[in-house]
């Protein structure tokens, strides 16, 4: 084996087992993952306070109270609105069930000719209620369940109170934290991985800041326009329409069955659901034409069918926390296909040619056309060739 061939296989082996190392160890990684997205968040904030002249630890305690004030507003502005629209969920139930008893199932059962006793809506009604209530009543079982077990009170609260003195510590040292590990890389891969660092850096940046504003805008988009339609649960459709967004087409899907449900069941007529269509035709407008290429950019270029995959094969491979990294790192991935692209267009084996292929011969041919005789080169069998093919001039 040559020394570069053992490299390789070396480098090779050691990336193999740091990726073994972090999927034993998914389960606890929880936290830190989102104390890093914090902190990768606010560093270029942090970067820019510093050239101001700030010092790096009162830089980032500004930053970091800054997202600390964010989130607890969101949270606190939040968690009521959900908790009235959950509620009100509950509340219209019984008008959502006797429209889907005595008109959907109905008209279902006529259009396909079902059995009338396929669908038992006594038995959905009970599980719904038994599984549907405030907002109140639901975080206290969830409570009551995890003060059951010391393990798992200790567990809640070691993570909650991980998150932010993980993230305070990684933004102080973020800088030095890159230098170190661009320090530890074997000096004959350092130039290519520092290169695929910044891009992954750029394509990263664009993607979770820019699709975390997507989904915001398109949020507010859709629970503004719900709310003023007059639709009672606007603002819960619309926030679960944007959350949704960053799955291609999946938001839309969700918000439009579910906002076209609501208003056959509070209206009832034609005109409030051209209203639903219309606004999120302008809603996938706006997102497809104006918040995209603007927020997001073209820097990504994942085909919705990748984002459908990532999502789902990071949601098998660690659960919830592959969900959350599934984009993130298939815009890495997306990096490193470009990178290994161009690698391959420039070896030998894509650049040296080969030798002619003795089955198959070119043969010029003469087509008429009405505008006159055009040559061709086309390819046929060998053994057609050696009866039709024409020596080149």
């Amino acid at each position: 084996m040559t020394h570069d061939s053992s490299r390789r296989w070396q480098m090779i082996a050691i990336t193999a087992a740091i990726f073994y190392v972090f999927w034993l160890l998914a389960p606890v990684l929880m936290p830190f993952v989102f104390a890093a997205m914090l902190a990768y968040l606010g560093d270029p904030l942090a970067d820019r306070l510093q050239r101001l002249g700030m010092g790096r630890t009162l830089a980032v305690s500004i930053v970091f109270i800054v997202l600390l004030l964010v989130s607890v507003g969101a949270l606190l502005l939040l968690i009521p609105l959900i908790s009235r629209q959950v509620d009100n969920l509950v509340q219209n139930l019984p008008r959502y069930v006797d429209w889907a008893r005595n008109t959907a199932l109905p008209w279902l059962q006529t259009k396909l000719h079902l059995d009338p006793g396929a669908f038992d809506t006594d038995r959905l009604v009970e599980q719904l209620k038994a599984h549907l209530g405030s907002v109140g009543d639901a975080a206290s079982a969830l409570l009551g369940k995890i003060s059951r077990s010391s393990l798992g009170v200790i567990a809640w609260l070691t993570n909650l109170v991980l998150i932010p003195v993980v993230a305070f510590y990684l933004l102080r040292d973020w800088d030095r934290l890159v230098a170190w590990i661009d320090g530890i890389l074997p000096r004959s891969v350092e130039p290519t991985v520092a290169h695929l660092a910044r891009e992954a850096d750029s394509v990263l940046g664009a993607f979770v800041r820019g699709q975390l504003a997507v989904m915001l805008a398109l949020g507010i988009f859709y629970g503004a326009a719900l709310t003023i339609m007059g639709l009672s649960v606007g603002p819960l459709i619309g926030m679960v329409a944007g959350l949704l967004s960053f799955v291609p087409y999946l938001g839309f899907i969700v918000g439009f069955g579910s906002a076209l449900i609501a208003a056959l069941v509070q209206y009832g007529d034609w005109t409030h659901i051209l209203i639903v269509v219309g606004i999120f035709t302008v809603g996938q407008l706006l997102e497809g034409y104006v918040l995209v290429p603007r927020l997001v950019g073209e820097k990504i270029g994942l085909h919705p069918v990748a984002v459908i995959f990532a999502v789902l094969a990071g949601g098998y491979l660690f659960g919830f926390l592959g969900i959350l990294l599934a984009l993130p790192a298939a815009s890495v991935i997306l990096v490193l296909l470009r990178y290994l692209t161009e690698r391959y267009r420039q070896s030998e084996l894509y650049t040296e040619e080969g030798a002619g292929d003795p089955v198959l011969a070119e043969v010029d041919v003469i087509v008429d056309t009405p505008e006159g005789s055009v040559e061709t080169r086309t390819i046929v069998g060998g053994h057609d060739a050696k009866k039709d093919a024409v020596p080149p001039p």
